[in-house]
């Protein structure tokens, strides 16, 4: 049985229910908020006006681009959860694999479109050179987003709980990088609390994408990642993300529907 045919056919309907949910209408009201946000800073600023107006714009943009996408991703799979479509599909000689490659590929261009529709308005900013990086790195963090959104859904099948789960997923790994700066002033302490604090937290960071060290502000505003530091962001959103999708595809074996 091909499972790459099946996999094509459901990324070709995620994508068209990407579009009659008017994910690119949110998209452009978020980039018009965004743009809003920075001219009236651009007003106000006194120095460096274009700088603050580059940082703040991405942070939104950036934050926003990933809420929309858990936020697709989840209520599409409960959707389809509740209206008895998995059942359906799983019905006919569809593999599992092929359908939740397909969910994950469709999903991913979406965030891949995304990616690049929310980097566009940075080239007010920024010029091309540093903006490239920066929206190759979102591409990554979305990806990697989808396939954890993808994983909490299947597992917990309930839109609070997923929303929830890849909610905290997200902030943990936006701020271990700082977590782990403060665990590491334990070091020093003859406290078993505080060593074993700093090794808890560099237990879990082992565990994390490192995505406080993606998609950064300063690469707009001062000077780019260099061809190493994007090759090795590519290559640890491509291991993580190969990780979670093995992960939800043996707990999505092992339910039934």
């Amino acid at each position: 049985m091909q499972t790459a045919p099946f996999a094509l056919t459901i990324a070709r309907y995620t994508l068209l229910e990407a579009a009659r949910n008017r994910l690119a209408w949110l998209a452009l009201f978020a980039i018009a908020g965004a743009l809003g946000v920075a001219a009236f800073l651009h007003q106000v600023a006194i120095t460096e006006s274009r700088e603050v107006g580059a940082a703040v714009v991405a942070a939104i943009l950036r934050l926003t681009a990933v809420f929309l996408v858990v936020a697709f991703v989840v209520t599409s799979m409960v959707r389809e959860f509740n209206d008895k479509v998995l059942e359906l599909v799983l019905s006919r000689p569809v593999p599992r694999v092929s359908y939740v490659l397909g969910k994950f590929v469709g999903f991913s261009t979406a965030a891949c479109a995304l990616a690049v529709a929310f980097a566009l308005p940075l080239a007010l900013f920024a010029p091309g050179g540093r903006l490239m990086p920066w929206a190759l790195s979102l591409a990554c963090e979305l990806v990697v987003m989808v396939a954890v959104s993808l994983f909490c859904v299947l597992t917990l099948t309930s839109v609070v709980a997923a929303l929830g789960a890849a909610a905290a997923f997200y902030l943990l790994a936006r701020s271990i990088g700082a977590a782990r700066v403060i665990a590491a002033a334990g070091e020093s302490s003859s406290a078993w609390t505080d060593r074993a604090a700093d090794w808890a937290v560099g237990a879990i960071a082992k565990l994390l994408p490192s995505l406080d060290q993606w998609t950064q502000t300063a690469w707009l505003v001062a000077a780019p990642p260099d061809a190493s530091q994007l090759g090795a962001i590519v290559v640890q959103a491509a291991v993580y993300v190969a990780l979670v999708l093995a992960a939800a595809l043996f707990d999505f074996h092992r339910q039934n529907f």
